[in-house]
């Protein structure tokens, strides 16, 4: 009897396509093997020092346990506007034009719930970070995916995006009401420029869509490449939010905090909802993140040099073992195009033989849309050693 109700947005939800290659590492781990883990994009390094040392100096004051605010606390939302002016020029009001997050991830689930109407569609470029599709479905509208074209460089290919946005645009029925841009890429590692901004803020304003942009990345990048923010751009507050962690500039995964900044509107209607929610972070959690953004940034620096040195280390391993790879600009990623010898077995059985045979983890490309069949997500959050050593499994791999 009760399997005649029906949950309809978990039923829309797929399957978890990750699940299953974490459940073969998980076995693995239970049956004692060393599993190299580059799966998840989980930061391996530990919080710089001067921020522990606000939390624990927090944590031991009074009042500090009590109930927080949802919005954030004003410092925080300073810091953040302190954070964008100091990085980009960008002038916010911390009361009205910035809302403290737990984590990116929460805020934009919780943003798409405030302003989603049913049937309401969002257009996301694919492949895609799973949330920036399914923030969407869970809030009871539709997705509408685009793919992406980019160079050997990872660099986005504005020509073709806008072609195939605007093409998208006139396609959908209803209008579609958002935009979702998420540059440095996640998966793909893939790049945009200031002018990729100024185009698409300009037809955002002709074809009346809001713009969500997720710069999860944004100190994370390689050689001369710097990353823009959509809000440096004449009008953006107009027509765009912008989301930002401090999860992997500040090796801050586990402290679950974040921001949005950007339009009036958007911010006001995601203050609104949260309010409802939650009571806002830990409140020592808060006064620490405040420091992270204020503070001393050569630990971003550090930890932005240890993400690069890795990388080389990484492309320099692999291609001995045989497995040549791209070198991103940006992000704490290698977008990998799988070995020509097992592109048949395409991204979820390959990631399965190599936990089997060479007890290496990583993220099947499927799992980011079926555009991504033909890759696997390799992060960069095993040390150097480590590194070489999963190079040496997949090198005796390869050759079986």
């Amino acid at each position: 009897m009760f399997d005649e109700i029906r949950f309809n947005t978990i039923e829309r939800l797929p399957n978890y396509v990750f699940a299953e290659v974490n459940a073969i590492k998980m076995a693995a781990r239970r049956a004692g093997e060393d599993i190299i883990d580059f799966s998840m994009g989980n930061p391996d390094g530990k919080t710089p020092q001067h921020i522990i040392d606000k939390l624990c100096e927090s944590a031991n004051k009074d009042k500090t346990s009590g109930y927080s605010v949802s919005a954030g606390i004003f410092k925080l939302r300073l810091a953040a506007c302190n954070w964008y002016k100091r990085k980009y020029g960008v002038e916010l009001d911390p009361e009205s034009e910035v809302v403290a997050t737990m984590g990116s991830k929460e805020g934009f689930v919780n943003l798409a719930r405030a302003v989603i109407n049913p049937g309401d569609v969002a257009i996301v470029p694919t492949p895609a970070y799973p949330i920036h599709t399914q923030a969407f479905i869970i809030a009871g509208g539709n997705v509408t995916k685009m793919g992406l074209e980019y160079n050997d460089k990872f660099e986005l290919d504005e020509n073709a995006f806008f072609e195939t946005l605007s093409k998208t645009l006139n396609e959908s029925i209803p209008r579609a009401k958002f935009v979702v841009v998420n540059f440095p890429h996640n998966p793909t590692t893939i790049t945009a420029e200031k002018s990729f901004y100024e185009r698409l803020v300009a037809l955002a304003k002709k074809e009346r869509f809001y713009i969500i942009s997720d710069i999860a990345y944004a100190d994370l990048t390689f050689e001369d490449y710097k990353t823009p923010s959509i809000l440096e751009i004449e009008g953006a507050k107009d027509v765009a939010v912008e989301t930002y962690t401090l999860s992997k500039s500040y090796n801050m995964a586990g402290w679950r905090v974040g921001f949005v900044a950007g339009n009036k509107r958007l911010v006001a209607a995601l203050k609104k909802i949260k309010s409802w929610f939650d009571y806002g972070m830990y409140t020592p959690i808060q006064v620490a993140a405040t420091i992270a953004l204020d503070g001393p940034q050569e630990c971003v620096e550090d930890i932005r040099s240890t993400y690069a040195k890795r990388l080389d280390v990484l492309l320099d391993a692999f291609d001995n073992a045989g497995w040549s790879l791209k070198k991103p600009r940006a992000s704490m990623f290698v977008w990998a195009k799988l070995p020509p010898s097992k592109m048949h077995l395409k991204s979820l059985e390959f990631s399965k033989q190599l936990l089997q045979k060479a007890s290496v983890a990583v993220s099947p490309g499927l799992g980011f849309g079926e555009a991504g069949d033909e890759y696997v997500r390799i992060a960069l959050i095993e040390n150097e050693n480590r590194i070489r050593q999963a190079a040496r499994n997949i090198k005796k791999y390869l050759k079986e």
